[in-house]
């Protein structure tokens, strides 16, 4: 069974949309930092220890378990950067979230994300959209974005195109 994978940039809301997906599908719902973080201990105190190679083959880890427990999935912005981590989304339905620079503003604020460390976390955040865009681009089956409106307008079209499609590939 494929899962549906949620991709993206930091802070694009795969996670709260995740759930609310997951729970109109009735599907379980599996956020890969959340497990990382149960597994591992913060995120932050593993890239400090450990660096980001170390965190990046944990991550690709629990991106592997997730995928074959199946559900709605929610992976880490930067899991996409890892070539293994990409070719295992081949088989499942990738829905790219998206979120335009002017919106991530207040959702960044007092971050304690480890890469947006720094004098501008929104140019930082940015810069690594734009670095891995085109990585996200080519895993997605369909994209949404979640820059306006109710999140619910959100939750309601991606569960739509998720029930609507049972193979990945398919666009809506």
């Amino acid at each position: 069974m494929s899962a549906l994978v949620l991709i993206g940039p930091m802070g694009a809301g795969k996670t709260s949309i995740g759930r609310r997906v997951a729970k109109a599908l009735g599907l379980p719902f599996t956020d890969t930092d959340a497990a990382i973080v149960r597994a591992h201990g913060p995120i932050e105190h593993i890239f400090a220890t450990h660096g980001e190679p170390h965190f990046r083959a944990v991550e690709r880890d629990a991106v592997g378990a997730a995928l074959a427990t199946g559900g709605v999935v929610a992976l880490g912005g930067g899991a996409i950067l890892d070539p293994d981590t990409r070719d295992a989304l081949t088989g499942h339905r990738v829905v790219l979230l998206t979120v335009s620079p002017d919106t991530i503003a207040s959702r960044i604020r007092d971050t304690t994300r480890p890469l947006l460390q720094g004098e501008d976390a929104v140019a930082r955040w940015t810069e690594i959209y734009q670095a891995r865009r085109s990585l996200y681009e080519q895993a997605a089956d369909v994209t949404f974005d979640t820059s306006r409106g109710p999140l619910q307008e959100v939750v309601d079209a991606v569960a739509h195109w998720a029930a609507a499609t049972e193979s990945p590939k398919e666009h809506a």
